[in-house]
């Protein structure tokens, strides 16, 4: 378990991290969400204590990191991949993290052969490729077999089979009762992997709640119905106390009901339907909604910028 009080980081002026509180559970993976800028990464290096806190603290099982003995077996991490060091072969990269833990050898292979690296491991990391190299990472993370696991942008440089396997490798962590701690642009790899969500912005907590709360509280969810008999279904729908607004593709959407409710009440009146179906936004949307007032960084819709002449002719 990993506990988060108080938590707060000043660069100079700049306030990155502004009195963050939040548990992180065992027997379950959470998400950690946030606009660019919004304090996820030093976060995680204070999680970590590769960054001290101006105030406030974080425990590791109730420790303090600094006093863990032999911490790859209390907590592994993935925060850059490219930490390795590349004249060092795959193998000898997790040997020396080994030996400096006091983690038997022979787990070394064990995890390269559990991320598919065995065929290269006597090759240097320097010549990885970007998803070979995530993927060291995550054995250097899985190596002294920890209870906790955090994991900033796992699936990054990850072809299709790579994300499906790390998404079903934290599932089967956090099933084991294990903490996982997960941090990730990718909103729709989240969506599937995520139980619980701790959303941040400019700092400051904006969430710490389960999936699927959060994408009911922050998003509209609604019934949608297709019908050659538009007016008649509105009738229809008016004495029943439901209000259908005019939605796209000449669909009706229904607020405020189920499928099932608007399916009973069409059926009694006779009325043909195309489509009925329930519609609920992603977690991205739901992620977009909240977060709206906490984006540092705004870009703009529409087409490229109209440059100078002279510019154009530099």
């Amino acid at each position: 378990m990993i506990e988060l009080e108080g938590l707060t980081k000043r660069f100079g002026t700049k306030t990155a991290v502004d009195d963050l509180s939040f548990t992180v559970r065992p027997g379950m993976v959470t998400g950690f969400l946030g606009p660019n800028g919004a304090g996820k990464s030093t976060t995680m290096r204070m999680m970590l204590d590769l960054d001290a806190p101006t105030r406030g603290t974080v425990r590791i099982d109730g420790r303090h990191y600094r006093e863990l003995d032999e911490p790859l077996k209390y907590i592994g991490a993935l925060l850059d991949a490219k930490a390795m060091h590349g004249g060092r072969t795959a193998y000898n990269n997790l040997l020396c993290l080994a030996q400096s833990n006091r983690i038997p050898a022979h787990r070394v292979d064990e995890v390269l052969d559990l991320v598919g690296l065995s065929a290269v491991a006597r090759k240097k990391s320097k010549n990885f490729s970007m998803g070979m190299g995530q993927r060291l990472g995550i054995a250097a993370a899985l190596l002294g077999d920890p209870r906790i696991l955090m994991f900033d942008e796992p699936v990054n440089g990850l072809d299709p089979e790579g994300i499906h396997w790390i998404r079903h490798l934290m599932k089967h962590l956090a099933s084991e009762g294990r903490t996982i701690f997960v941090s990730s642009h990718l909103m729709s790899e989240m969506a599937l992997t995520a139980d619980h969500l701790v959303v941040i912005g400019q700092g400051r907590l904006l969430a710490d709640t389960s999936m699927a709360d959060f994408i009911q509280q922050n998003s509209r969810s609604y019934v949608r119905l297709r019908t050659p008999q538009r007016e008649q279904t509105r009738d229809v729908l008016a004495a029943a106390g439901l209000t259908a607004l005019d939605g796209e593709d000449g669909a009706l959407e229904i607020d405020g009901s189920s499928t099932e409710s608007v399916g009973e009440l069409l059926a009694e009146h006779r009325i043909v339907l195309h489509e009925l179906s329930a519609q609920r936004a992603s977690l991205e949307e739901a992620f977009m909604r909240m977060t709206a007032g906490s984006v540092e960084y705004h870009a703009h819709d529409g087409a490229a910028p109209q440059w100078d002449a002279d510019v154009k002719g530099a």
